[in-house]
């Protein structure tokens, strides 16, 4: 049996091909699972992969990116 390895910030946001600043957003506002280790965010990747087929990155009602409503 193998043990899953942490991942970091960079990891996750790389896995998901994101920017590190939308998995902080997320850890935030959104409920990514994410354990903080001393100063440091780690996550397991399973652990991310069931929050995203859960719906946890999908884009909130009533969000525009123009900053126009």
């Amino acid at each position: 049996m193998t043990t899953e390895p942490w991942a970091s910030v960079d990891d996750v946001a790389k896995h998901l091909g994101v920017a590190k600043d939308s998995v902080y957003r997320w850890i935030e506002n959104r409920s990514l699972p994410a354990h903080k280790i001393g100063r440091l965010w780690k996550f397991k990747l399973s652990e991310v992969d069931e929050w995203v087929r859960a719906g946890g990155a999908e884009a909130e009602h009533g969000a525009d990116k123009g900053g126009t409503r």
